[in-house]
């Protein structure tokens, strides 16, 4: 279960790698483009704001992130449809594929991604996506080390992977490979967050949603007890505000031109 209003709780940090992806997508005028793993819909309002001739379709697994999105929609230029990224395949092929904050989630996405550049894009094509790289930080390491503890290691072992991603360089690698040219990079940001356990709130947007999914309200509370001090130790407050370093790992693939 996704929730919408926690998601979009620190929206302003959440779009700006976003923002920092689209500016590296040098198309003048795609004409079909596709947004999987569309959340709740402000990526794709945004495509449509830089590219008002394209028809965007939108996708995601979460009905609530859809039922958000659908306040954007265009008639006959912005759509959005609840579906599995992973079974996504357009009727014809697409000018940008788009995915933002979302492969993480998606086992096996390296085929995923060699399938999406060699078989959905047109020629000459744009696959854009952005990642987390921040696995190995205190935010994570506690989170997995948590689920495994005694005591919830039943209930909740294995929820946590360890390394759902590559680094840049390894995405450069794969999708090279498979014929494109490729612009690879990673940014750290230091995210300076404010209010009461911040760093917590923002993982209950994300990486802790299976967790809480699994645990009814009780075991939750107790859960996020344990777990925001854990985070509290790691991300102490700073008069600026707490700061919370967050990796990002980023790539445009341009698919062929032709034979």
């Amino acid at each position: 279960m996704w929730d919408p209003a926690q998601y979009g709780a620190f929206g302003d940090e959440r779009a700006r790698p976003f923002a920092e992806l689209l500016a590296r997508v040098d198309l003048t005028a795609p004409r079909r483009v596709a947004d999987l793993g569309c959340g709740s819909g402000e990526p794709a309002a945004a495509l449509a704001r830089r590219w008002p001739d394209a028809v965007i379709e939108g996708l995601d697994s979460s009905p609530e992130m859809v039922a958000a999105a659908r306040a954007h929609e265009i008639p006959g230029r912005l759509s959005f449809a609840v579906g599995d990224v992973a079974a996504w395949r357009p009727a014809e092929p697409v000018d940008l594929i788009v995915s933002n904050a979302v492969l993480h989630w998606v086992p096996g996405h390296d085929d995923l991604l060699v399938r999406w550049a060699t078989e959905a894009l047109a020629p000459g094509g744009r696959l854009a996506f952005q990642v987390p790289g921040n696995f190995d930080a205190p935010s994570h390491v506690l989170l997995r080390e948590l689920c495994e503890s005694p005591r919830w290691r039943d209930r909740l072992g294995g929820l946590a992977r360890p390394d759902p991603v590559r680094d840049a360089a390894g995405y450069l690698d794969l999708l090279t490979r498979h014929g494109c040219a490729v612009d690879a990079w990673e940014t750290t940001y230091l995210q300076v967050l404010h209010g009461d356990d911040p760093v917590l709130e923002w993982v209950k947007g994300t990486a802790l949603r299976p967790v809480l999914s699994a645990l009814g309200p009780a075991e939750a509370t107790e859960f996020l007890d344990v777990y925001g001090a854990c985070l509290r130790g790691a991300y102490p407050p700073t008069p600026a505000g707490t700061v919370f370093p967050f990796r990002r790992i980023f790539v445009v693939a341009a698919a062929r031109e032709g034979p």
